[in-house]
């Protein structure tokens, strides 16, 4: 259905999608920061960050206005794949520091009126879990093993892996163990390093174990869990061959949804019987799953009223700055998750791809987007690539729904590139042989205080991975200062979307402006319009309340300008206030 609509000068059709939002409960609009602990602050100068350094600068989170913090992996682990390899879910990493500071950062994000939200690894563990070694020690069919996907080899003596699937590191998803006796015996799957074994959720105790897990952080105040690989604890039966990519998408003649390790229906029931437990601890703890799944509406099976809150919509992060491919997924996403009374949530970055500050200074795809950047690749414009991001920032947080930001994109980070080949930590650089540089340049420790040792990082040890020279430029206190900032532009843009409550909002298409250089919706009265081509574009009357160029924001701060006569350059977003008038009644 389409609407005309008239302000004053905007007249046109309006292609309504999205309707306001009234259902209760805080995540449906919420604004969540990701926490990745080990590059966020070192206090205790052993160059990784630790949860007293987050405990310290979380005022300066609640400053920017968010609703909740999202805290990757801090529990006991060997660190093979940055805590991601879980050796006890139930107690902190003494590199990250003690369940009493845990408890301290709890204290200080309630009094700052923060929500904390876990990572939770099911799909697997590391093998040093103790639960892993048991296994190992067993004999094979013991209840021990059973914990486990272990399997007999194919070949004449077993020395071929069971079946052919691959780890999404590089290489097999089987290894071979030694047998107590010394002989060589089962494999065992990983989906992911050889150090992380799958869980096997076909048996009834592993479901009690994580049920005994949620209920021990929950008891802890945490306010619920990002589910990692939410997506593939349950494998399908028989373990068939797989033809398909290694993630389980879709490749020529293998659509991702049969992949057999991934979005198995039996997975349903165990995220029903986790959100009964939530629902034990009230009515406000969520569960978000990281689900690799498509098509947008299988996506939504997840998110029903009796299973997960939110999904990370991997789809929206994947479409660059085309207008088309934007158009159709918040579309798509928001037809499909309005049909199961969900929200929709958007993100541009995260600890598992390349920094959008970074993917935005191409013209084109940036060289092997979304694993990594190095020095021998075409390198990217910084200040091009700081500028679409924020333009992009300013469109995604003009979206109805709630939105993830990942730390640092609040300052325009780029990724790290300029990382010595000895000093890069992520498996897959060292599963592929370099092929694949990995995620370490996301990961790069932040920037706090321009003037001091390691950009205010930390004031011991070098910081667990190389910080670009470009961060003590970018660095919070620096930016702070600066009403043309970067922050300062996020500063605002979230002050504003609460203010307008943009997350609870409609979304109509104004399709005069919706071109292939430019987009344009309506969200309430706000019109948020993006233009991406070469030349300037014409703004609609309105009174402008914040534009993404970081020049602009002295004369906008206030929202006080009007657009008439004026443009939006290349690049740019801008938020417009409108007046609406449906002419069709």
């Amino acid at each position: 259905m389409q609407a005309d609509i008239q302000a004053g000068a905007l007249t046109g059709p309006l292609t309504p999608v999205h309707a306001a939002d009234h259902i209760p409960g805080w995540w449906r609009s919420a604004v969540i920061y990701q926490v990745y602990p080990r590059s966020f602050r070192d206090l205790n100068g052993d160059g990784i960050g630790d949860l007293a350094g987050i405990t310290a600068e979380l005022p300066r989170l609640a400053e920017l206005d968010i609703d909740a913090v999202w805290l990757s992996p801090f529990y006991r682990s060997p660190q093979r794949d940055a805590g991601y390899d879980v050796s006890d879910y139930c107690d902190v990493d003494p590199l990250f520091g003690t369940l009493g500071d845990f408890d301290a950062m709890m204290a200080e994000a309630t009094r700052l009126g923060l929500r904390m939200i876990v990572d939770l690894v099911p799909n697997h563990c590391s093998d040093q879990h103790l639960t892993f070694q048991a296994a190992l020690a067993a004999p094979a069919g013991s209840p021990e093993r059973d914990m486990f996907i272990f399997r007999d080899g194919r070949g004449l003596l077993g020395e071929e892996p069971p079946n052919n699937w691959q780890s999404h590191f590089g290489g097999p998803a089987w290894t071979r163990i030694t047998e107590p006796d010394g002989a060589p015996g089962q494999w065992y799957l990983h989906l992911f390093d050889s150090s992380q074994p799958d869980f096997n959720w076909d048996n009834r105790a592993v479901h009690d174990e994580f049920e005994r897990v949620l209920r021990f952080w929950l008891d802890r105040g945490v306010s619920g869990f990002r589910v990692d690989v939410a997506h593939a604890l349950v494998k399908a039966p028989g373990l068939p061959e797989w033809g398909g990519r290694a993630d389980g998408n879709s490749c020529d003649g293998f659509p991702g949804h049969d992949a057999p390790m991934f979005g198995q229906p039996a997975l349903h029931e165990i995220y029903r019987q986790w959100r009964r437990i939530l629902a034990e601890y009230g009515p406000d703890r969520i569960l978000c799953a990281e689900a690799n799944v498509d098509p947008l509406p299988r996506l939504a099976d997840w998110v029903r009223p009796d299973e997960m809150h939110q999904a990370f919509n991997f789809p929206y992060l994947h479409t660059g700055l085309d207008v088309h491919r934007m158009r159709n997924v918040i579309t798509e996403s928001l037809t499909a998750l309005d049909a199961v009374a969900a929200p929709t949530t958007w993100v541009l970055s995260n600890h598992d791809v390349v920094r959008h500050a970074t993917r935005f200074g191409y013209n084109g795809r940036a060289p092997r987007d979304g694993d990594g950047i190095g020095t021998a690749d075409p390198q990217p414009d910084e200040d091009l690539g700081r500028s679409r991001a924020a333009a992009a920032s300013m469109f995604m947080l003009g979206l109805p729904g709630g939105a993830y930001l990942y730390q640092g994109e609040e300052l325009g980070l780029p990724d790290g590139i300029d990382i010595p080949d000895t000093r890069r930590q992520d498996p897959t650089f060292a599963r592929t042989g370099g092929e694949r540089l990995g995620r370490d340049g996301c990961r790069v420790p932040l920037p706090w205080r321009a003037g001091e040792l390691h950009a205010g990082f930390g004031h011991g040890q070098d910081p667990w991975l190389p910080q670009p020279e470009s961060f003590a430029g970018l660095a919070r206190d620096v930016q702070a200062a600066s009403p043309s900032s970067h922050l300062s532009l996020y500063k605002r843009m979230l002050d504003l979307r609460r203010g307008l409550e943009l997350g609870r909002g409609s979304l109509s298409w104004y399709e005069d402006l919706c071109t292939d250089t430019s987009l344009a919706f309506l969200n309430g009265t706000t019109l948020v319009l993006l233009n991406t081509g070469s030349e300037p574009l014409q703004m609609p009357a309105g009174r402008v309340l914040l534009r993404s160029s970081t020049a602009a924001q002295a004369g906008y701060a206030a929202g006080d300008g009007s657009s008439t006569g004026d443009q939006l350059s290349s690049g740019e977003t801008v938020w417009l206030e409108i007046y609406i008038e449906d002419t069709e009644g």
